[in-house]
């Protein structure tokens, strides 16, 4: 029997497929996974895997990005699958050709008269017997994959579906659910949003089912034990009543996934939000810190005075934003200098003040490179004195050292002078991305012809270089991107412009939540309030938009780092 597990990026296929092996051959069965703890089992197919993801290659085009993702699993059944399927009782597949055919209908809209043939060409007279849809809300799919790069400390950057932002996840989503309805026979939805001993008992049943009797009888039986298992809630007429309901999701989320209560916690303060992170922080300390960053409260600084010394590194990384300027930052980075001085220089961007330059100026040749990240944001003589001092000993290899040309352009984030867009000019070539982002803030001219070249590539990236900026091309680039781009709404945080409310009432029904988190001080104002309780009242499921709504009842929601 051949099974197949799919779904998007944080679903919890990889763990679900997994366990599910396990339980298998416990239970006598002859079982071969393709993708054991999500590596392939075909070298070949891993090194395509890896250069699809690498967003250095972003002018890698939909239909090159296609066939790559068509090759990866045509390898893979060419020198795994058929021997598999000969000498065990079930082989198991984690993502299969039906990953290049959503991303490439759904995520980059090619037509299906591309498409469908080359997937047809690719699988032959091959055809899983069953498909097990992992299927979770993208909110929550993305809180796991976030909250797992911080406990696994993966530094990589984001892969190249990340360019695309949030809105991609939303429609494969609905791109596997139309697959998933359109062959009923073969392919089941398991929701993986409650315990995750349940999936996997499910799908285990299911397929040891399948393997005694076939699924014609195994898959209406699983839909029948899946089904009734979700409450209904009540509407919700207020932020009161979201920070009511947003906590009992995190409490109950808390017991068995901490980590991602912790992340979805990230940015709010106050009230019973309090007494929950400070129970998380024995739990998942790292992650809770990073939830810390920008916030003053009482409570946020007593919890990184108290793991100060057992997470140095992740404390350093909280004393971005608002908590920079805190009279309670300066101690904190003297204790926590020789432990994390990169981290602890690093946090120091857009500080002007005398102390900051002298921790610069003490740190300069122990940690070049941090010390130049910390000068993001200004764009003062003694500044770009210390960037020359860098530029001198590596300006010959901007061009072509990725690593360099990133650490470069880091630096002049937000920078508008014509020193910065020399700067640009000669790192672009080896760091376009990073030369991107470097834009944040700006409305000039090159600016916004540098993020042309990228509207259709990095879309993700070019909207978070427009946050609050209020410029006729400004505008025009939401336009463009923002029914598939939620990160269009979010770079409109606070602003109170005509074509900022327009916005919000246009999409308020395709990105609920962050046309909520786009109000900021707004939603103070009648119409924000209007807007919020309407959203509520029609979106009150939805987790992001409950954490937004609870930023509001709290008063959190001025602060400008609050994440989705």
């Amino acid at each position: 029997m051949f099974v197949v597990f799919e779904g998007i990026d944080g679903s919890g296929k990889t763990t679900v497929s997994n366990l599910v092996v396990e339980r298998l051959r416990a239970s006598g069965l002859s079982v071969k996974h393709l993708r054991a703890e999500g590596k392939f089992a075909s070298a070949v197919s891993e090194s395509i895997r890896t250069l699809a993801r690498d967003s250095k290659n972003v002018d890698l085009v939909p239909r090159a990005e296609f066939l790559l993702y068509v090759a990866r699993d045509v390898q893979l059944i060419d020198e795994f699958l058929g021997d598999a399927l000969l000498n065990h009782d079930v082989v198991i597949a984690d993502r299969f050709l039906y990953t290049a055919e959503v991303l490439a209908r759904f995520g980059r809209a090619l037509p299906a008269s591309y498409v469908e043939p080359v997937i047809a060409a690719a699988a032959g007279e091959l055809r899983p017997d069953l498909v097990v849809l992992v299927d979770v809300d993208p909110v929550l799919a993305r809180a796991r994959r976030k909250a797992s790069k911080l406990l696994n400390k993966d530094v990589r950057p984001p892969s190249r579906k990340g360019l695309s932002g949030v809105g991609l996840s939303h429609r494969l989503r609905r791109g596997y659910l139309e697959r998933a309805a359109a062959a009923p026979e073969q392919w089941v939805v398991l929701r993986n949003e409650q315990l995750l001993e349940d999936s996997v008992a499910d799908v285990t049943d299911l397929i040891a089912a399948a393997v005694r009797e076939g699924t014609r009888s195994a898959v209406p039986a699983f839909r029948q034990r899946r089904a009734g298992r979700s409450a209904q809630s009540a509407p919700l007429r207020s932020p009161s009543d979201a920070l009511g309901v947003l906590l009992g999701w995190l409490e109950a989320r808390a017991q068995r996934e901490p980590q991602v209560a912790a992340y979805v916690l990230s940015g709010l303060s106050g009230g019973p939000v309090d007494a929950l992170r400070q129970s998380l922080a024995t739990r998942v300390p790292e992650v809770v810190l990073a939830g810390l960053s920008g916030l003053t409260d009482e409570v946020s600084w007593a919890l990184r005075e108290a793991l100060r010394e057992r997470y140095p590194v992740a404390v350093a990384r909280s004393l971005g934003g608002q908590a920079a300027l805190h009279p309670r930052a300066e101690a904190l980075r003297q204790g926590l200098l020789s432990h994390a001085p990169e981290e602890v220089l690093r946090a120091l961007a857009r500080l002007d003040d005398e102390t900051s330059w002298q921790l610069r100026e003490r740190f300069q040749q122990q940690h070049p490179e941090a010390v130049l990240g910390s000068l993001s944001g200004l764009d003062t003589e003694r500044a770009w004195a210390l960037r020359e001092v860098w530029l001198r000993r590596h300006q010959a290899r901007l061009a072509d050292d990725y690593e360099l040309a990133r650490v470069a352009l880091k630096s002049i984030h937000g920078l508008s002078s014509e020193h910065a867009f020399a700067l640009r000019e000669r790192a672009q070539q080896a760091a376009p991305l990073a030369s991107l982002s470097s834009l944040i803030g700006l409305a000039c001219e090159r600016s916004f012809n540098q993020r042309q070249l990228y509207l259709r590539r990095a879309p993700k990236l070019v909207m978070e270089t427009l946050r609050r900026v209020d410029a006729p091309r400004a505008w025009d680039m939401r336009r463009q991107a923002v029914r598939e781009i939620k990160e269009a709404v979010d770079s409109i945080v606070g602003l109170d412009a005509p074509e900022a409310w327009q916005l919000r009432e246009d999409f308020a029904d395709v990105w609920p939540s962050t046309v909520v988190k786009s109000l900021g001080a707004l939603a103070d104002s009648e119409r924000g309030q209007l807007l919020l309780t309407r959203q509520l009242s029609r979106h009150g499921e939805n987790v992001s938009l409950l954490k937004h709504a609870a930023a509001v009842a709290l008063s959190a929601h001025h602060l400008p780092d609050l994440e989705d």
